[in-house]
């Protein structure tokens, strides 16, 4: 019953539309006044959450992607991506996939990849005779990849409040991310084969292809240096997104597109904006954190769960058919801070490895991503396009299957998540 009140109160709070750090900080408070009287230790549990080196990673991945987007260095991945597969049937899809891959390593960003990509990939396809919901839903499921392959902004807060490796989740979103990227293309080749009236372009020919990947470059070797320092010990976390800042600014100074000191100014203070709300959000996660915890409701659901006789496959089971469901009406970052500190004392009880949790978590959150009544990004394709919502989402229901598909393989077989962290030394 207490863990229903907790669940509902704050929901109730979220859905009158009040920022969820203050939803989670008068939720706390609420609960320490019933249970002790007094709100006394909430301000030690705020600056024990904040008072963390990698905190710095936020502002970084942030600033770095600002950089990169402002700079226009990305705004040639599609083309590329274009260049090298388009001529296939069905392969301006796989190009949008491999497009939406590639920024999603860079901005972190579910809603930027598919703004970004978005604009350039469905008028193309809809010029070439794709149906206007296959091309929606494409660019919608592909944007989701910004939570899931790092850096990912999702998978920073996650760690930071389950005290996870945020190195170990960025290496274990690797192969999970890849793997979705490659089933979603291979169903863009199935569909389009499905399709009446789909003109496939005139091969470019490999010079077109070399002046593409030319134009690219700088956008296609940021992630390799953020990721490929973390795997090989040269960089931790931290100093990954410090050089990935270092190495925007360089570029985008060199490479960039009429890239200023006032463009330097505009990227630092959305930075700053963007990382003070997220710090906000943690401090409000930490007070909630440590109210559940004085009344032991962490610990009630957990000698609850023991008492059920669930297994760790029924328990992720059943945590992930509430976080769908949560999903339809929350947000992603409000889903992580609810249900971490609950779910984390169960998940260490049950012997689940947290790394390979939060990447199934993550895979939930794309989900959110694009199911109604909130899909964050049937909303964003819903303004770039002017398309009705329903069309929307008729395009992007096959790929919540896919992503449900995914998430499978992911429970069946654990090592696709945590073979990278563990040979790079993370993780059991």
């Amino acid at each position: 019953m207490t863990l229903f009140l907790v669940f509902a109160g704050l929901i109730l709070l979220l859905l009158t539309g009040i920022p969820i750090f203050a939803a989670l900080g008068l939720a706390a408070a609420t609960i320490m006044m019933i249970a002790e009287g007094d709100i006394d230790g909430l301000g030690d549990a705020v600056y024990a959450h904040l008072d963390k080196p990698a905190l710095a990673t936020i502002p970084l991945f942030v600033f770095m992607a600002q950089v990169m987007i402002r700079a226009k260095v990305i705004d040639e991945l599609y083309d590329f991506a274009h260049a090298l597969i388009g001529h296939v049937k069905g392969g301006l899809g796989v190009a949008t996939v491999m497009a939406c891959t590639i920024f999603a390593a860079i901005s972190g960003s579910s809603v930027a990849t598919a703004l970004s990509i978005g604009s350039s990939a469905i008028p193309q396809m809809k010029r070439f005779g794709y149906p206007e919901r296959d091309a929606l839903g494409v660019v919608a499921a592909g944007g989701t990849l910004g939570i899931l392959i790092p850096p990912s902004g999702p998978m920073i807060l996650y760690a930071i409040v389950s005290e996870a490796s945020i190195g170990g989740l960025f290496l274990a979103g690797v192969v999970p991310g890849l793997m979705l990227a490659v089933i979603f293309a291979i169903f863009c080749m199935i569909q389009a084969r499905t399709r009446t009236g789909i003109a496939a372009p005139d091969w470019a020919g490999w010079a077109q292809v070399a002046r593409a990947f030319r134009r690219s470059i700088w956008a296609l070797l940021a992630p390799p240096l953020v990721m490929g320092g973390i795997y090989f010990g040269v960089f931790t976390a931290t100093e990954a997104a410090a050089a990935g800042s270092l190495y925007a600014l360089i570029v985008a100074f060199l490479a960039g597109r009429g890239f200023g000191l006032a463009d330097l100014w505009h990227c630092a203070v959305s930075a700053m904006r963007t990382s003070m709300m997220i710090f906000l959000i943690i401090a409000g996660a930490a007070m909630f954190g440590h109210a559940i915890t004085l009344i032991r409701l962490p610990v009630g659901v957990t000698e609850t769960v023991a008492g059920l006789g669930l297994g760790p496959l029924g328990f992720i089971l059943v945590v992930m058919a509430l976080i769908f469901v949560l999903g339809m009406f929350l947000e992603s970052i409000a889903i992580i801070l609810i249900t971490t500190p609950i779910l984390l004392p169960t998940l260490i009880g049950l012997q689940i490895d947290p790394i390979w949790y939060g990447i199934l978590l993550m895979i939930n959150l794309e989900l959110a991503m694009i199911t109604p009544p909130v899909g964050m990004n049937l909303f964003v394709i819903k303004g770039i396009t002017n398309a009705t919502l329903s069309t929307i989402v008729r395009g992007a229901s096959p790929f919540v299957l896919l992503m449900i598909a995914g998430m499978g393989l992911l429970i069946l077989f654990p090592d696709l998540a945590t073979w990278l962290p563990r040979a790079a030394g993370y993780g059991r």
